[in-house]
């Protein structure tokens, strides 16, 4: 009888764990991809790496009991995640064509206007990418709408202080650098 207890608490304990997990793939995929995206820039890895952070939930399910903040965790899991298969991966040339097939023009936007936007995000895209890696990584996880100055410092284990004085700095030589690019100069 005692065995048959113990057998009914653990199927019922797995079946909770994966109803967590579950809840958290649902509160938190679209927010865990754009995380990866912003440093992968590339959709089909960015959904591999998000695969992978959900996995490492999964192996770890025991443990996510005491984590307090789940989203901050998959955060900083998916970035790591991230930053490793940016390393890995060989230097690509500009020839992928997924962005340029997931930013096909609407019909309400002229064709002239689409080219200019895609050039201003390449530019914009290549200026974050000259800036040192402390900052370009705060920038990058700026610019997912989603995250704040605290959770940015969750992610990169640095205080929120250092985290603004890093965007601050960051956004001072990227309007340098566009202003010398305007005015036909190059730094």
């Amino acid at each position: 009888m005692l065995e048959n207890a113990t057998a009914i608490r653990s199927i019922a304990a797995s079946e909770t764990r994966a109803a967590s997990i579950e809840e958290l793939v649902a509160l938190h995929a679209k927010f865990v991809f754009r995380v990866a995206y912003s440093v992968l820039r590339n959709h089909h890895d960015a959904e591999d790496a998000v695969q992978e952070a959900f996995l490492r939930a999964m192996r770890h399910r025991d443990e996510m009991a005491a984590v307090i903040d789940a989203r901050s965790w998959l955060a900083r899991t998916v970035w790591r995640i991230a930053v490793d298969r940016r390393r890995r991966a060989p230097h690509e040339d500009d020839a992928d064509p997924a962005p340029l097939l997931e930013q096909l023009p609407s019909t309400e936007v002229s064709a002239e206007q689409s080219a200019i936007d895609a050039e201003l995000l390449r530019v914009t895209e290549g200026l974050i990418a000259s800036l040192p890696s402390e900052l370009r990584d705060v920038v990058a996880l700026s610019t997912v709408r989603e995250l704040n100055s605290n959770e940015i410092g969750a992610i990169l284990a640095i205080n929120e202080v250092t985290v603004r004085t890093r965007l601050a700095r960051a956004r001072k030589i990227l309007r340098q650098k566009l202003a010398a690019l305007l005015e036909g100069g190059t730094r």
